[in-house]
């Protein structure tokens, strides 16, 4: 779906900016937003760039830099790291063979730490995309790699 049709969509008013952001690049295969991105949705929606760009850099699940198609992001709060989240971290990177920040060679996965996840309940834990993953383990973190690949696999063909 292109840009214009998700502001289609979700309407041209700034309260849906969020939504739109999100939406938009949830659909693109490097899961980011590009300067034009940014100067076209402030356009449509009567916003400053500055604004658009802020909201951008402001929360995480948003990016300008490109990533891959699943950004897998480890939280990196006193709960989760207490719990083992280092564990977590060291097991995506020997499974994925990338570094903490870095983007899998076949642009599938972005390996990247965050701010509280809200489920402390449940650390150590990992989001991917919008999907929260808790009472992680080493060895579960194959099989959510697995069910992703399987996941990307599926919408290619």
């Amino acid at each position: 779906m292109k840009l214009q049709n998700v502001i289609e969509k979700h309407g041209r008013l700034p309260e849906n900016l969020i939504h739109i952001l999100l939406e938009y690049q949830a659909q693109k295969d490097n899961n980011s937003i590009n300067e034009d991105e940014i100067s076209h949705v402030a356009r449509e929606l009567g916003l400053s760039e500055n604004r658009v760009y802020s909201v951008i850099t402001f929360y995480s699940l948003f990016s300008k830099e490109p990533r891959g198609k699943y950004v897998i992001q480890v939280c990196n709060d006193v709960p989760c790291h207490v719990n083992g989240s280092f564990s977590i971290i060291e097991e995506l990177e020997d499974v994925l063979k990338i570094k903490m920040g870095d983007t899998t060679r076949d642009g599938i996965f972005t390996l990247e730490k965050t701010s509280c996840l809200g489920c402390c309940d449940k650390s150590p834990a990992i989001r991917v995309g919008e999907s929260i993953h808790g009472d992680l383990t080493p060895e579960k973190i194959s099989e959510i790699i697995s069910f992703y690949r399987r996941e990307y696999d599926e919408c290619r063909e």
